[in-house]
């Protein structure tokens, strides 16, 4: 216990979340090989067809492997919408680890889906983003109990590190399932990637089964209706610093999707094919890996509001340098650098999130950071899609890049208390 003494991986000596952290850990790393899987499902369902669309009498024509990466951000991001805010309710008004036991059981089920229809040979495009959808729904509706979970199984004075911690096990996830995933396509089919993914939830559900924590509804005695959700809503949108982090992220993520495009720049910019694509697909969680240790393994971040801008910068001006490489070596790099940007931001963003929030709200406040968070991303996808089926992908992520940055800059005139943010009760953050 030497190394935990001196405040370093501290929040892992609380017995529950050690079990949290470990089981969801595995979980990530399927839901990873899945995410991998379903896009090189779709680009290689779509692969060199295209769609001749009339625009004021120009013929265009659009590549469907494109268009259609971009629509699977759609059908992920209408789930979301749909049932993060109710998630967020349910998480408030019932014991949160009962509501993640079943909503991971279900996602089980659905990976389950996704390898019997492609074992079977059915595994039409409609299917797959059905599927997906439904995928998403689930992961909407346990997020924001996963979430406020945490703040109940550390201490207050390790919430840090416990955000941090748990956006190191997210990246670890992804520089492990990528390329699990990849191998698994290369080597058997992507069906196996779907099954192994759903043997990898029995983890998570596990380590919930153990958890000492059994406190009851945070919010008690309410009911899911729509006063619930306006209160969270209301909390997050005038709690000035939670605003604009939250704005921060959206814009950032909505601009800046160069990830979504990896099937295409690994297989026609780069061509090193489908096992380059899943090497590739571990630059980024590499960086935030790097970046995230780096962060847990500090006492505090001083500075906050302006490290927290300087990450979402540096995230936007690596994709756009990303989107002009035709190198392999030098796109890995600046991919990683996307990720060691976006972690500490993350990072910084999770903990406000924790300490300004009540428990009876934290359900709620996160469901609503969670729409713009997993929405931003999605729709990004349609975004990203949409302008590489038209102007190119290289377009499509240097614009990407260079509007996050633009964006940034905004949020920090527009949100000074965010700029000026050095920790809990730095500023008055209302």
């Amino acid at each position: 216990m030497s190394f935990f003494s001196r405040n370093r991986l501290v929040a892992l000596q609380h017995r529950d979340f050690r079990l949290l952290w470990t089981g969801q850990l595995i979980s990530t790393i399927g839901s990873q090989m899945q995410n991998i899987g379903v896009n090189w499902h779709v680009y290689r369902i779509l692969q060199g067809e295209t769609w001749q669309l009339e625009i004021l009498g120009r013929s265009l024509d659009l590549d469907l492997g494109a268009l259609g990466l971009g629509f699977g951000g759609l059908v992920r991001v209408l789930p979301i919408m749909i049932f993060a805010l109710v998630g967020g309710v349910l998480a408030d008004i019932i014991p949160r680890r009962r509501l993640i036991i079943v909503t991971d059981s279900a996602a089980a089920l659905i990976a389950c889906g996704l390898a019997l229809v492609t074992f079977a040979g059915l595994d039409k495009i409609w299917a797959i983003y059905t599927l997906t959808a439904l995928g998403a729904a689930t992961t909407a509706m346990s997020t924001p109990a996963r979430q406020s979970l945490v703040p109940n199984l550390v201490p207050r004075h390790h919430m840090t590190n416990a955000v941090s911690l748990i956006s190191l096990l997210f990246q670890i996830g992804t520089i492990v399932g990528p390329g699990l995933g990849g191998l698994l396509v290369s080597r058997f089919d992507v069906g196996m990637v779907y099954a192994v993914n759903a043997i990898s939830f029995i983890a998570v559900v596990t380590s919930l089964l153990f958890l000492r924590h059994r406190s009851g509804p945070a919010a008690a005695g309410r009911r899911l209706d729509w006063g619930m959700m306006r209160e969270g809503l209301h909390f997050t949108i005038n709690h000035k610093i939670l605003w604009g982090t939250v704005l921060l992220d959206f814009f950032a993520t909505l601009f800046a999707s160069a990830r979504t495009m990896l099937p295409i720049v690994a297989e026609e910019i780069l061509g090193i094919g489908v096992e380059g694509y899943g090497l590739l697909a571990t630059a980024q969680p590499l960086g935030a890996f790097i970046a995230g240790g780096i962060v847990a393994l500090r006492k505090e971040i001083k500075h906050q509001g302006v490290v927290l801008l300087c990450g979402v910068a540096i995230y936007g001006l690596a994709t756009a340098a990303f989107g002009f490489s035709t190198s392999f070596a030098l796109s890995y790099i600046l991919f990683a650098m996307t990720g060691a940007g976006d972690t500490v931001s993350t990072v910084i963003r999770g903990t406000i999130r924790q300490l300004v929030t009540p428990d009876h709200l934290r359900g709620r406040a996160t469901s609503v950071s969670m729409v713009f968070f997993m929405g931003g991303p999605q729709l990004g996808e349609v975004e990203a899609g949409l302008v590489a089926s038209v102007l190119g992908v290289p377009f499509a992520i240097i614009s990407g890049g260079l509007a996050t940055v633009a964006m940034t800059l905004w949020v920090a005139w527009r949100y000074p208390k965010l700029r000026q943010y050095r920790g809990e009760g730095s500023v008055d953050s209302r």
